[in-house]
């Protein structure tokens, strides 16, 4: 695991304008985590950045030069600014290092596999990997070798070596990386012209019910009679009355 130094200062003033303040002086404020206790800190913004951009920070070990004593601790999470991506606040949690700790690690595939060379495409389908280990033992990455990999073929969490000390926590069925088979351009458009057309049911259903209307049903033509039958029936009713 990656180890770095960074100063740092306890805040005594905390909120938005005092955090304010201290971004004007090129430094953000922080917080960091130890059993169940929270400590204001302010650090420097250009170390903090450097760190983010040179190292895999979250599987970091920093090392906090403070003036009440020097503490260890992992980058848990960081804000920024949405328009300029500029580090705003960040959060980290104080760790002891005979104790373990869970954390994600980044998953790195290396060699070519035997079913990309077949034409087939690689998919890493699992980027980090949950483990579990004191911090001195946690490995800046998890590296997963391809070289056999063949078409429809897949490397699980279970199938990977498991460094000493370390627990996987992931679900050992978990794929990390695949092969799957590509698709020709020309298989692609067999399979779209195959398709069956939209709105092919309702247009028969239509046509039936359009030819239904035409012919009649028992029903309408008994109600038609009926009708024909009441309108003969009032002139002769008019007649009467006159006589």
């Amino acid at each position: 695991m990656q180890t770095i130094d960074m100063t740092g200062d306890v805040r005594l003033e905390v909120g938005k304008g005092p955090a304010r303040q201290l971004r004007m002086r090129g430094r953000i404020p922080a917080v960091i985590y130890s059993a169940g206790n929270s400590t204001p800190l302010s650090l420097d913004t250009r170390e903090i950045t450097r760190m983010i951009q040179t190292t895999s920070s979250r599987n970091t070990l920093i090392t906090l030069r403070l003036k009440e004593g020097d503490r260890i601790a992992i980058l848990r999470d960081v804000r920024r600014d949405p328009i300029t991506g500029t580090v705003l606040h960040a959060d980290l949690f104080e760790v002891a290092m005979d104790r373990p700790i869970d954390i994600r690690v980044p998953v790195t595939v290396t060699g070519t596999a035997v079913g990309v060379k077949a034409g087939g495409i690689l998919q890493l389908t699992l980027r980090e990997i949950q483990l579990r280990a004191i911090p001195s033992q946690i490995p800046d990455r998890i590296t997963v070798d391809v070289s056999g990999l063949n078409v429809n073929q897949a490397i699980h969490v279970r199938d990977l070596p498991v460094p000493e000390g370390v627990t996987f926590m992931s679900h050992g069925g978990q794929s990390v990386v695949s092969i799957a088979l590509a698709i020709s351009e020309e298989k692609l458009q067999a399979m779209l012209t195959t398709a069956p057309k939209e709105g092919a049911g309702p247009e028969v259903l239509t046509a039936k019910a359009e030819a239904e209307g035409a012919a009649g049903t028992p029903a309408a033509k008994g109600d038609a009679k009926g009708a024909d039958a009441k309108a003969k029936a009032k002139p002769e009713a008019k007649k009467e009355g006159k006589k």
